[in-house]
């Protein structure tokens, strides 16, 4: 794997946990074993690699359920945000596309793990696409931007983090 000098950022919904990466890993790809897809409660795990001596908690710290004896995953305790898979032998971290400031910035390049691959995976780029959320629903989308609790997509010198209960 090829290592990439870059800078990003991520973290969780409600900014109780935040990273910093100045590697990362060329390997983004989508996991489809049961583990990946129960972790992260979607029929997949999107994830891409950061080297692990490149990758810093500058908020909070994940918390941290093992879920075999070489897996550890990652979450945050408050928000239930899933953030990483990390193999305690291989020396990089897996972090959920989804968790970075800009998910965008690592399309897939692989399927793994194919063998739990739901059977209709392949259907959902021709599924219909209803649009963006303010046009199903103005007053909706709108209550939501007004009493939204989510951390912004960048980091923050500060940021009032709200418990699970609001």
């Amino acid at each position: 794997m090829k290592r990439i000098e870059m800078q990003l950022s991520g973290g969780c919904q409600c900014g109780a946990v935040r990273y910093h990466a100045t590697e990362m890993f060329d390997n983004s790809h989508l996991c489809h074993c049961r583990m990946c897809q129960k972790a992260s409660g979607n029929i997949f795990a999107a994830l891409v690699a950061a080297p692990d001596d490149a990758l810093t908690w500058t908020r909070g710290k994940p918390s941290i359920w093992k879920s075999s004896e070489l897996v550890e995953r990652g979450f945050c305790a408050n928000c239930g945000t899933p953030l990483f898979f990390h193999h305690l032998e291989n020396g990089r971290t897996n972090l959920m596309i989804g968790s970075l400031d800009d998910p965008n910035a690592f399309p897939p390049h692989a399927n793994t793990c194919t063998e739990n691959m739901v059977a209709w995976f392949d259907t959902i780029t021709g599924i219909e696409n209803t649009g963006a959320t303010e046009t199903n629903g103005a007053d909706w989308a709108a209550a939501i931007k007004e009493s939204n609790n989510q951390h912004p997509d960048h980091d923050t010198s500060s940021w009032a983090v709200r418990g699970p209960d609001g």
